[in-house]
């Protein structure tokens, strides 16, 4: 793993954790995280040995946010750096995490406030604990959820719960944010890494061809028409069978035949 200076990163088997790393802010986004995360995603991009990747937070805090003073009060005169700063928060967070080729999932440990909402929203899947907060304080000293947030909201969100808590700033615990849906479900913190982690091998042993497909036949149909969709699958199920050497024709349906597991039940093995 690559070592770097505002996230860590270790692999436990196919799984890969990235943690961001600046606890005495309560992980909040600086340039330099962003450089750095979009230098580990496509450091781990390229890993045949990964097949998740799970994003988590340092000591008891998920992400703070974007670090106001050093994203935009240091670079209010330096349009350069702003420009480059920003693409990389936009970049990493939105197209690609959403466009990964390994399954995501926000590990969501505790405080998680504004640009958090952009982690969590691109990953695949996300659990809270129970205990944490989340919210979106813009409105609180005059801003709006802009960036990338407001997308997020669009993404996941019903327009009541996006607009109650974008227009008033209350924040939330994760029980309500599994309520309105922004993460898959939560559990109490004591839980969360041994459950998270649980889920992340579950779906690690997976093959990866077949979890990329899985992914991309979800993402880029939502973007389609119904047409250009069945088009779309049926040349990355060509695409799959390529990459796989036939292995899901083959071994899985192979398999299937021969009885030596049951579709639902349990999962083909190799």
């Amino acid at each position: 793993m690559l070592t770097l200076e505002t996230i860590k990163a270790e692999q436990d088997g196919k799984v890969a954790v990235i943690t961001l790393n600046r606890p005495d802010k309560r992980n909040a986004m600086n340039p330099q995280l962003h450089l750095d995360m979009t230098e580990m995603l496509e450091h781990l991009r390229y890993k045949d040995d990964i097949n998740v990747v799970v994003i988590t937070g340092a000591g008891p805090a998920f992400c703070g946010g974007m670090d106001l003073k050093e994203f935009f009060i240091k670079n209010r005169d330096d349009k350069v750096g702003f420009e480059k700063a920003y693409r990389a928060a936009i970049e990493w967070r939105g197209r690609t995490l959403r466009y990964f080729p390994k399954v995501t999932i926000a590990m969501v440990n505790g405080f998680a406030f504004g640009g958090a909402f952009s982690i969590i929203e691109g990953c695949d899947l996300a659990v809270a604990a129970d205990e944490a907060v989340l919210g979106l304080s813009e409105v609180n000293f005059k801003l709006f959820p802009g960036g990338s947030v407001s997308k997020s909201l669009a993404n996941l969100l019903r327009p009541r719960e996006a607009l109650l808590y974008g227009l008033t700033g209350r924040p939330f615990d994760g029980k309500e944010a599994a309520r309105i849906g922004f993460v898959n479900y939560s559990v109490p913190s004591s839980e969360l890494r041994a459950n998270v982690m649980a889920l992340a091998h579950e779906i690690a042993s997976k093959d990866g061809d077949a979890l990329r497909a899985t992914k991309d036949g979800y993402r880029f149909s939502l973007e389609m028409s119904w047409e250009a969709s069945m088009d779309y699958c049926l040349a990355k199920q060509d695409q799959l069978t390529k990459r796989q050497s036939g292995g899901w024709m083959d071994k899985g349906i192979g398999d299937f035949l021969d009885k030596k597991y049951k579709p639902g039940l349990s999962a083909v093995e190799g």
